[in-house]
């Protein structure tokens, strides 16, 4: 039977494992089970306030999560040729970050690890605009961001407004260079010497979809860079981590299924799962106790679900050509075309069929349209075959 997602987020928290890390498609929930999680943390009556402002946190959270990005946001004033330029809200946490701190160059630095490195942002010092209204308004240090691309020997190009996918690894950035503070923040109390800090009430880390645009190659590169700095933490401070991407899922499960002597980190901290949403607006928290997340499988047997309910949509062609890339990488074939060879009837017709269906649409609304009854027949008919071809386990039984 399934839970709310407030009882799941109970769940985690009464769960004493360091590093909880789920997996669930993108619109099952994961950053609405973050908010939830968050109220768990705050006080009732500071509740309604603390969910109204957008911040990264509180004494006992510290959260990154689709809501974080509204702390940033671009100035776009065409009207008056004032250059566009990502702003910052006012916050404690940015405001600790770079002006007491002092962490500009570790949070470009990091960007630069998973971006462009020709890509620069650069922000302000504290400046002020001349008005009528007591002699002008001070723009506070800190609080906007230009990039710029720089070109080598050529002028560099400035004031560029950056595409969707950099703004949200730059944020990331933001945040990932604040933990990483943080953690060197806490690992450097003394214990017979303990100093006061301002995170020594934080219990938890609760990170939602970090992954943005990046190619695999980075993408590996910031599951490892952030496994390394959560298991650099002695284990009292406990991370939660979703995501949708099943790469990114791998590469931490492995990461954190390894123990660390030098920190004293276990693999016996770290707990899997998959979050699914069920049709009576409930969810299922299933433990993922093997290997790690075979996404090919997952997506196989949502295929079999929707076949079994009638419920077969252009998407679902999109899951099989998914399939037919994963395997044919696996098993070194040039292209995934290859694997329909096999099947009786014209693979190139079989081919051309699934990539037109599996085209991405502009609209969103065109990605759940009903197939033809003809289309329903072929992804049942290739679906079962492929399953028996290259002999799937794992899975439910074929439609037949």
């Amino acid at each position: 039977m399934g839970k709310s997602l407030t009882n799941i987020a109970k769940d985690l928290k009464d769960d004493n494992k360091k590093v909880h890390l789920i997996y669930a498609f993108n619109g099952t929930g994961k950053t609405r089970l973050s908010r939830e999680f968050k109220s768990l943390m705050v006080s009732p009556e500071n509740i309604d306030t603390e969910l109204e402002v957008p911040e990264m946190g509180m004494k006992k959270i510290l959260y990154y999560n689709a809501f974080t990005e509204d702390l940033f946001y671009w100035d776009n004033d065409l009207q008056n040729d004032i250059e566009p330029r990502l702003r910052i809200y006012p916050n404690s946490f940015t405001k600790w970050i770079f002006e007491e701190q002092g962490q500009e160059r570790n949070v470009i630095d990091n960007f630069h690890n998973y971006v462009d490195e020709k890509l620069t942002p650069r922000f302000n010092e504290a400046y002020r605009i001349p008005g009528e209204n007591e002699g002008g308004v001070t723009i506070e240090a800190f609080t906007e961001v230009i990039f710029s691309y720089e070109r080598g020997n050529e002028e560099p190009s400035t004031h560029i407004k950056i595409s969707k996918g950099e703004e949200s690894n730059f944020i990331w950035c933001v945040f990932y260079t604040l933990l990483q503070q943080i953690i060197e923040v806490l690992n450097g109390v003394e214990p017979d010497y303990k100093e006061p800090t301002r995170f020594d009430d934080l219990e938890y880390v609760f990170i939602d979809d970090p992954v943005s645009s990046l190619d695999e190659a980075h993408l590996i590169r910031l599951a490892v860079d952030l496994a390394e700095l959560i298991k650099s933490n002695p284990p009292n401070l406990k991370f939660i981590i979703t995501t949708h991407n099943p790469l990114f899922y791998n590469v931490l499960w492995n990461e954190f299924n390894n123990d660390n002597k030098k920190t004293g980190y276990k693999k016996g901290y770290f707990k899997k799962y998959r979050l699914d949403k069920n049709d009576d607006g409930n969810y299922e928290l299933e433990d993922q106790k093997d290997s790690p997340f075979s996404y090919h499988l997952f997506l196989i047997n949502e295929i079999d679900k929707a076949i079994e309910s009638e419920q077969v949509y252009k998407y679902h062609f999109s899951f099989l050509r998914n399939i037919l890339e994963k395997m044919s990488t696996f098993l070194g074939y040039h292209n995934w075309r290859d694997l329909l060879s096999p099947i009786e009837g014209s693979s190139e017709a079989y081919y051309n069929r699934i990539l037109n269906l599996s085209s991405h649409s502009k609209h969103s609304g065109e990605e759940v349209v009903e197939l033809k009854p003809d289309d329903k027949k072929v992804l049942e008919r290739l679906i079962n075959d492929i399953k028996t071809l290259y002999r799937f386990q794992g899975v439910k039984e074929g439609n037949k």
